[in-house]
């Protein structure tokens, strides 16, 4: 019998542009009290990875199910960098992951950072513009298939951790911004103009 393995998986921070307006009016104010979220892909169905390793959709789709759970819960704990560990350890606990849901075949996801030691030190780090990794973690076996590693059925997702090297392209995530109220949309502009107008007439 194969012996199961810890299978980590890598994906890159949004510089931005894929995930605005995500937030909740609750989330939104949260932000504009000095909260941080960042939002964005956390792992992709159906397509060889820089790992080498492929999910099959209905394996990804039951995971995500179970992880749901633990979202709902609040439960949902990462740490920064990856342990060699299959249990999240709450004193390295940096983000809470607080929503997922599919897009296509992306998991998309939500994730608060937390006001802890490794939190803090999350929070310096994506202020600074430095670029992160959001990684998946879990527990399971591969079947080799030519040069993919199909990840089996026996697959069992534990957690989603920021790390800094990511290995698939094009699954980013981002700081979600608070609200400017001085900054005017086209809107706004049109307005202006309008208003403009009728008090000349």
């Amino acid at each position: 019998m194969t012996k199961k393995m810890l299978l980590r998986e890598y994906y890159e921070l949004c510089e931005g542009g894929v995930c605005q307006d995500l937030l909740t009016e609750e989330e939104k104010r949260f932000v504009s009290n000095g909260g941080m979220i960042l939002s964005g892909r956390m792992q992709t169905a159906g397509v060889k990875n820089g790992n080498g390793r492929m999910y099959r959709r209905p394996i990804l789709e039951r995971e995500v199910k179970n992880y749901a759970k633990l979202v709902r819960e609040r439960r949902a704990l990462g740490e920064l960098d990856h342990p060699e560990d299959s249990v999240v350890n709450l004193k390295n606990a940096s983000h809470l992951v607080t929503e997922v849901w599919w897009d296509g075949d992306d998991v998309m996801g939500k994730v608060q950072v937390l006001n802890t030691p490794s939190g803090q030190v999350l929070r310096s780090l994506v202020d600074s513009g430095v670029k992160l990794g959001i990684s998946s973690r879990g527990l399971g076996t591969v079947n080799e298939n030519g040069d993919v590693s199909e990840v089996n059925d026996d697959f069992q997702l534990i957690c989603f951790d920021f790390v800094s090297e990511p290995s698939t392209p094009g699954a980013f995530m981002i700081k979600e911004a608070k609200e400017e109220p001085n900054v005017f949309t086209e809107a706004d502009k049109i307005n202006r103009i309008l208003n403009d107008i009728l008090s000349e007439g």
